[in-house]
C-alpha cells in the first residue's frame, strides 16, 4: 500500500495505490498553499478506504522540480510519516511521473522566467530557455503554432503515477530511508541567484 503526495505546483494531488491498482487519486488546489489542507485531505482519503497510517507500506512524494516551498511541504510530510511509522519513503521526479503518460515523449513543466524544466532521453533533468526548445521543434505551450507535431496533455494530478513508480521500486526491494531523502530543485532559488557578495 503506497501513499503518494505531490505539492510541487499550484495544483497538487494525493493517491493510494495497492498491488498496482489505483484505489483513489484526489486533486488538490494549492493556490493558497497546501499546508492548511494536506493533512485533512490525507486523513479523509485514508478514512474513506478504512485505512490508518500504520497500514501504509511506503510513502512517496514528488521530489521536484517545482516550487521550492511546494517541494518542501510534500517531502516533509512524507518524510515525517516515514520516520514516525518506520516505513520507507520514495522521492520521485515529477518529470519521470509525467513521462509515464506518454512513453517516448519529452516531459516538461513551466519553470517560469521564460524557462522550462525538462528531462532528456537519458534521464538528465535540466532547465532550458523556452526559445531553445522551440528551436529544436519541441512542442511548447502553444501547440497550435506547430501543426502536425504530436503533443500529449498529462493530467494535473500525478500522485497516482508517483505512487506506481514508488511501488515498482518497493517491489524491486528498494527501502530508502526517509532521513536521506532530498529535494530535486534542478535550479537555484531566486534568493541564491540574486545573492550579491560584497
Amino acid at each position: 500500500m503506497i501513499l503518494a503526495i505531490d505539492t510541487t505546483h499550484d495544483y497538487g494531488s494525493i493517491a493510494l495505490v495497492h498491488d498496482g491498482e489505483l484505489l483513489e487519486e484526489l486533486a488538490l488546489d494549492g493556490e493558497d498553499g497546501f499546508s492548511s489542507l494536506l493533512f485533512t485531505a490525507i486523513e479523509d482519503l485514508l478514512t474513506r478506504h478504512g485505512l490508518a497510517l500504520a497500514n501504509i507500506d511506503a510513502f512517496a512524494a514528488a521530489s521536484g522540480p517545482g516550487t521550492f516551498t511546494g517541494i518542501r511541504i510534500g517531502l516533509t510530510v512524507a518524510k515525517g510519516f516515514g520516520e514516525a511509522m518506520g516505513k520507507p519513503v520514495f522521492g520521485v521526479s515529477n518529470l519521470e511521473a509525467l513521462a509515464t503518460f506518454a512513453p517516448g515523449a519529452i516531459p516538461f513543466y513551466d519553470a517560469r522566467r521564460g524557462d522550462v524544466y525538462t528531462m532528456s532521453a537519458d534521464g538528465v533533468e535540466q532547465v532550458l530557455p523556452l526559445h531553445q526548445l522551440i528551436g529544436t521543434n519541441f512542442v511548447t505551450f502553444e501547440p497550435a503554432l506547430y501543426p502536425g507535431l504530436p503533443c500529449h496533455q498529462a493530467p494535473r494530478a500525478i500522485a497516482a503515477a508517483i505512487a506506481q513508480l514508488a511501488e515498482a521500486r518497493y517491489n524491486a526491494g528498494q527501502r530508502p530511508d526517509a532521513a536521506v531523502l532530498d529535494a530535486n530543485y534542478v535550479r537555484r532559488s531566486d534568493a541564491e541567484l540574486n545573492l550579491r557578495v560584497t
